[in-house]
């Protein structure tokens, strides 16, 4: 059965009944922390696989959320437009609108794969931000040329580049459907940041995987923008695994994108032929890690409340006006 059939219920904590006899409660949930928040459909979450870095994996992505049931809203890739050709976006784009699920594409250079050396250092420098006017350009070129071919949702990770892309949308340069999604690599850790982010034209936001759960309450508090969460974050973002909070993330952070990463695993950006094994093995292991937390969900009685399959806008948000700069 599908989350989105399920019965509705009152969801339980992990463990609650065999430590209630033991005498262990834990304290009673503040309905004060919840979020007053959902997607404009009504649901409280929806599902992302990420890292589909091309046709195959997203045919493997697909073949596999079939066979183990694991309903997919988005599909995101992480390598970027630019390693992707023409015949393959137009490949994924055509998988994805065939199962009426959104496809989301990184845009453009970043500073961790030019010659900025402070990327190197300790400190990591800019990190992924798009360094110099022409790499703001490559951005934008991506992002045109995705659009063109049928992409509806971009990836990125630099907050001028995030305001850039909104303008363009605002202006009619790309469609005005397309959504603008802010990279876990640059994603905001308080609910200031998260305002000025979505204020910027994030139409969802990656925040890291090591915010707490007062820490989103705190952040539902100034915005509604759909957040997306790694319930399982790769190594290079922490290896966090959260999954038995996962009833608690939504209650606190809806509307919530459940991401499923893996930890363990090695890197594959930028992804090619070279990690191909790589890629399709673990593009597998990330729905089955799904399957995993819809398990739970039904199990604690929390899998009702998510979107129809096909929902992608996020609805109205609040946006800087547009000065002309």
């Amino acid at each position: 059965m599908s989350p989105s059939a399920m019965p509705r219920s009152t969801p339980r904590r992990p463990g609650e009944r065999a430590l209630a006899v033991l005498g262990l409660e834990g304290p009673a949930l503040d309905s004060a922390d919840a979020s007053p928040h959902s997607f404009p459909d009504g649901g409280r979450w929806r599902v992302e696989i990420p890292s589909v870095e091309g046709p195959e994996a997203l045919a493997a992505v697909l073949k596999e959320s079939t066979r183990l049931d694991v309903p997919v809203h988005r599909v995101s890739q992480g390598s970027g437009v630019w390693m992707l050709g023409d015949d393959e976006i137009t490949e994924m784009v055509d998988a994805t609108a065939e199962r009426d699920i959104e496809l989301c594409l990184f845009t453009g250079p970043r500073g961790t794969w030019d010659i900025g050396g402070s990327t190197r250092t300790d400190s990591r420098g800019g990190g992924l931000r798009a360094r110099g006017h022409d790499a703001v350009a490559g951005c934008v070129e991506d992002a045109v040329r995705a659009t063109e071919l049928g992409v509806r949702c971009l990836l990125v990770a630099d907050e001028g580049v995030l305001w850039t892309l909104h303008r363009a949308r605002s202006r009619g340069l790309l469609p005005a459907g397309t959504t603008l999604k802010v990279s876990a690599l640059i994603g905001p850790v308080n609910p200031a940041a998260y305002a000025v982010y979505e204020q910027l034209g994030a139409d969802s936001l990656n925040v890291p995987s090591d915010l707490t759960l007062d820490h989103l309450t705190q952040i539902r508090r100034v915005s509604r923008a759909p957040m997306d969460m790694y319930v399982e974050a790769p190594d290079d973002l922490g290896g966090y695994i959260r999954m038995y909070e996962i009833a608690e993330l939504i209650r606190r952070g809806a509307p919530l994108y459940l991401k499923f990463g893996l930890s363990k695993a090695p890197s594959i950006y930028p992804s090619g032929l070279h990690l191909r094994e790589t890629v399709l093995s673990t593009a597998r292991e990330r729905v089955r890690r799904g399957r995993l937390v819809l398990d739970l969900l039904a199990r604690h009685g929390a899998g009702d409340a998510m979107s129809p399959l096909g929902s992608r806008l996020p609805g109205e948000l609040r946006r800087f006006e547009d000065a002309g700069v």
